[in-house]
């Protein structure tokens, strides 16, 4: 048996080029998809999604609009699984379910995934971004290293929102904060307390600037200044 090595879970918010999720998404502002997985079928990619909103009108232009993007080559519809109670698994009140053909190497999956990032939950898709919440046994050298080598191999943007690693207690919600300024650590506590890390997100960044009396960006750069530095490893 060999040795166990601690995990880490990061939530990547990630866009790439050529990508029809993102492509649609954008779009169709008001609707979203999850990802269920995506695999290599005779060198061609087909994943589950599923197409959500609050309503049919909007969930129906997502899928149309999936169906004439350049990006995608065959849609197939699915049974939409349901909850014991009969609810829909999803967010949103209105939902369709979807198998999608398309170009495997504007996959940004085998990049991922070739690199010890394996999808934790659901992909998320909206607003012309995905959200992966993924584990990963990379320390976080390694991570930085392996993230550099996915922006470059897919000429892709990717942000880390989230680390809870395993010298911190994998899975309890802490985090390392000692390395952060007292600003940084107020808005991330804000943030972490108002839900803005959860799946889906309970409060948006607009709405805790205007809670913290700053501007939006501010309020983003904060966030993203803390992320970085919990990624760092300890003592740099």
């Amino acid at each position: 048996m060999t040795g166990e090595r601690g995990g880490t879970r990061l939530r990547l918010d990630i866009w790439h080029p050529e990508c029809w999720t993102l492509e649609v998404t954008d779009r169709v502002a008001d609707a979203g998809l999850l990802g269920h997985g995506v695999h290599d079928v005779e060198g061609r990619a087909r994943g589950r999604f599923t197409a959500y909103g609050d309503t049919s009108e909007v969930v129906d232009a997502l899928v149309a609009a999936i169906r004439d993007s350049r990006l995608t080559e065959a849609v197939w519809e699915v049974d939409q699984p349901r909850g014991a109670d009969g609810d829909l698994l999803v967010p949103g009140s209105a939902a369709r379910a979807l198998v999608v053909e398309y170009d495997l190497e504007r996959s940004i999956n085998d990049a991922l995934v070739s690199r010890g990032f394996i999808p934790d939950e659901p992909v998320r898709m909206e607003g012309g971004r995905e959200v992966w919440p993924v584990v990963t046994t990379a320390d976080r050298d390694e991570m930085r290293t392996r993230l550099d080598a996915v922006r470059t191999e897919m000429d892709a943007e990717v942000r880390v929102e989230y680390v809870v690693g395993p010298s911190t207690g994998l899975g309890d919600g802490s985090l390392p904060l000692s390395s952060l300024t007292e600003r940084q650590r107020a808005v991330f506590d804000l943030a972490r307390e108002r839900g803005y890390y959860t799946w889906p997100r309970e409060t948006s960044a607009a709405d805790l600037a205007d809670e913290l009396g700053v501007a939006k960006t501010t309020l983003l750069e904060h966030l993203r200044k803390a992320e970085s530095k919990l990624l760092d490893p300890p003592g740099r």
